[in-house]
């Protein structure tokens, strides 16, 4: 029966039974693949419900709090503001009796007063002109206009239009009679400078000025009169330091900081980066999240001391360490010193080139004075440099015959006694103007031999190894000396060569000290 139901069945239902069964299998699989796709795009969303919900209710608790900070701060201007008007009203009274005694004691003593009761005079009368003319007159006295300065401005009726009058007259054009023929920015960044702590609220400091509104908008129409100027005569480029200085200082004094401006205000920072009050300006302009930014373009432009500055003003000197950056400084100067070097070989670029490297080393060695760099980086070696240059720059002014410079002296070879004063054969030569180069001074390097110039060969006659300030017997024949003599005389050896310059050694332990080694002028480099 078994074998009989079996032949019964035909074989095509049993392949179609298996056809629908794996067609059945097929369908269960995609439906297992879509629900578990579906199932993952669900909990992606999920996930990101829960993380964007948990970033809404930071920022929310963030705002709650920065209300609450702000609302609190209204509420102490609030309370302040009576306390601040009392201390306005008394410290009007105290400038009132102070005004009136000064006046008294003027007209009672006859003696010359002094600059603080100058400028206090000048300031209780609102004198404005008389005062910034004082200010001008007393350039040498700054460190004492500099604590002086704040304590007369205190005395004015109104501080603030008094110091915008004041400066008016020179800020942002020169609007006197009779110009004068310096640059008086500088007066107005001190003057501006001493009036911050002047306008500094009693009870909340300097995040509320103390200035009036009038007064404000007329700091605020000098300051777009500057940049209307600044358009005109080229940009940033072609303005001078003392005047973006003094704007910059006129935003921050009287609070007049514009978010449209904050990318003139980066690019007048890094224009004038080497201004010591530019980092703290920088982080008073509102650029603090441009610091970085700032210190990278400063160390691109080889601005490295700059950039040490501002990055310890903006506390960000872990980010870019010090020491790295004073050798990069330290490196990119000598390339420079080495590739002027090159360039013009004669005595007037050396003397050049060695006051430069002085001005470097005084440089570096400051900073690392200011941040307080020398357990990290030893004075030792910069400090054995420089007084080698200094050595050496003495040597080179001290005539090599061994006689004072006024003395006439003769030849090794015992010729004659050679003239007293000498012409040069071209108005720029560098060296000495001898007809044939003298073998007294030779480097054992590929470098030229040159003799021993003076140092400033256009201001006096290039001078000589032996003879001094004097001149060989070749140059002037209206002495009595034949050309012919010149020439013979030269090929004679004389008898002791200028002191060459030692080298800038290299760094023994990486942190700045040199060898010992005294090599030929210029042959190795000055920092490693």
């Amino acid at each position: 029966m078994g074998s009989e139901a079996a032949a019964a069945i035909p074989s095509s239902l049993v392949q179609e039974s298996f056809a629908e069964l794996e067609k059945q299998r097929e369908l269960i699989t995609c439906c297992t693949l879509l629900w578990k796709e579906l199932s993952d795009h669900f909990s992606t969303l999920e996930r990101g419900l829960e993380i964007k919900s948990e970033a809404l209710r930071s920022k929310r608790q963030s705002l709650d709090a920065s209300t609450r900070r702000t609302l609190g701060s209204l509420r102490r201007r609030e309370l302040s503001i009576d306390a601040a008007v009392d201390i306005a009203l008394a410290k009007l009274d105290e400038r009132r009796v102070a005004a009136v005694q000064a006046l008294a004691a003027t007209a009672a003593d006859g003696d010359e007063p002094g600059l603080p009761e100058k400028l206090r005079s000048v300031c209780t009368k609102m004198d404005f002109d008389g005062f910034f003319d004082l200010v001008v007159a007393k350039r040498k006295d700054v460190e004492l206009l500099r604590s002086e300065l704040p304590v007369a401005l205190a005395d004015c009726i109104d501080p603030s239009k008094f110091v915008m009058n004041a400066i008016s007259g020179v800020f942002p054009v020169d609007k006197r009679p009779v110009k004068s023929p310096n640059d008086l920015g500088w007066a107005c960044v001190l003057i501006l400078e001493s009036l911050v702590p002047v306008l500094a609220d009693p009870e909340l400091g300097t995040a509320r000025l103390l200035v009036t509104r009038t007064t404000r908008e007329q700091a605020k129409e000098m300051a777009e009169e500057w940049k209307e100027g600044l358009e005109q005569h080229g940009g940033v480029e072609n303005t001078k330091p003392s005047d973006a200085h003094t704007f910059l200082q006129l935003v921050v004094t009287f609070g007049i900081v514009e978010k449209d401006d904050k990318a003139l205000y980066q690019r007048l920072v890094v224009s004038f980066s080497w201004r010591k009050q530019m980092p703290k300006l920088a982080i008073s302009l509102g650029l603090e999240d441009k610091m970085e930014d700032i210190i990278e373009e400063l160390i691109s432009n080889g601005h490295q001391l700059d950039a040490i500055n501002f990055a310890y003003e903006a506390g960000l000197q872990d980010k870019f360490p010090p020491v790295p950056l004073l050798k990069s400084f330290l490196k990119d100067s000598k390339k420079a010193t080495l590739t002027s070097e090159d360039r013009n070989n004669c005595g007037q670029t050396m003397n050049n080139t060695c006051r430069k490297e002085q001005s470097v080393i005084r440089a570096a060695m400051k900073c690392i004075q200011e941040h307080k760099l020398e357990a990290e980086f030893p004075l030792e070696g910069l400090q054995k440099r420089l007084e080698q240059l200094e050595k050496a720059k003495v040597e080179k002014k001290r005539p090599s015959g061994g006689g004072p410079a006024n003395k006439r002296t003769r030849a090794s070879n015992g010729g004659p006694m050679p003239p007293a004063k000498a012409g040069r054969l071209t108005s720029n030569a560098c060296v000495s103007s001898f007809p044939a180069a003298p073998a007294f001074v030779r480097s054992p390097s590929s470098h030229a031999a040159y003799p021993a110039a003076a140092p400033y060969p256009y201001d006096s006659p290039a001078g000589h190894g032996v003879y001094g300030s004097r001149s060989p017997p070749a140059l002037r024949d209206s002495y009595g000396y034949p050309a012919e003599v010149g020439s013979a005389t030269l090929g004679a050896s004389y008898p002791s060569p200028p002191m060459s310059y030692p080298v800038y050694g290299n760094y023994n332990n990486g942190l700045g000290g040199y060898n010992n080694a005294l090599t030929p002028v210029y042959q190795q480099a000055f920092y490693r």
